[in-house]
């Protein structure tokens, strides 16, 4: 088991699915909390804030979207949220979600590995991760498309996280990495590696 990587509140109706993520989540290092109700899922949070909410989008007392409102209401941008859902899985709903300000969106069934990846993306994101070194002059895009990559996310999960393939195609290109002395996407990523942008886990340096 990794060391201790923050604390993650697991809110969904379905308690055999909560026990499953949550064993992930802790097999992974994290501190799991887990909530069925959308209230009690809300009263937590504001009680005991968590470094990662993953939510259902339907709660049975309440909308995840609803909850999602309060606790962004409550936290900001700095509350990281992913939607999951078995039953709204059409592309309207997961833009809906990332219009609320989800970070990410997660259909079921998914690859626990898949998961994990997008769980430690969202959590480097709030942590305030060091900023690639200026010298390699990537903009901002391509620094998030990085990291998502070296969080271990492949192009299709990348693309489906920034809503545009075509966005994606665009900042991955050869030339757009070659002003930081590489020449490929795993060339870019180590490189992010060697100078101290993310850890081997998808977590940020200390």
């Amino acid at each position: 088991m990794e060391d201790h990587c923050g604390s993650i509140l697991i809110a969904d109706d379905d308690a055999g699915f909560r026990a499953l993520v949550s064993m992930l989540c802790v097999r992974a290092g994290y501190d799991c909390v887990e909530a069925a109700p959308g209230a009690a899922a809300v009263s937590i949070a504001f009680a005991k804030r968590p470094d990662l909410v993953l939510i259902d989008v339907d709660l049975g007392d309440a909308s995840g979207y609803e909850a999602c409102r309060e606790l962004l209401d409550r936290f900001g941008q700095s509350m990281p949220i992913i939607f999951i859902s078995g039953t709204r899985t059409e592309t309207y709903d997961r833009v809906a979600g990332f219009l609320l300000g989800g970070d990410d969106y997660v259909t079921k069934p998914f690859e626990p590995e898949e998961l994990m990846a997008r769980v430690r993306r969202a959590i480097t994101r709030t942590r305030q991760p060091k900023r690639f070194p200026s010298k390699f002059r990537l903009t901002p895009r391509e620094q998030e498309i990085l990291g998502l990559f070296a969080a271990g996310l492949g192009t299709q999960a990348v693309s489906e996280q920034l809503i545009s393939t075509k966005t994606v195609s665009s900042h991955t290109q050869p030339g757009c990495f070659r002003s930081s002395g590489v020449h490929s996407r795993t060339e870019a990523v180590a490189l992010a590696y060697r100078e101290g942008l993310f850890e081997t886990a998808g977590a940020p340096r200390a």
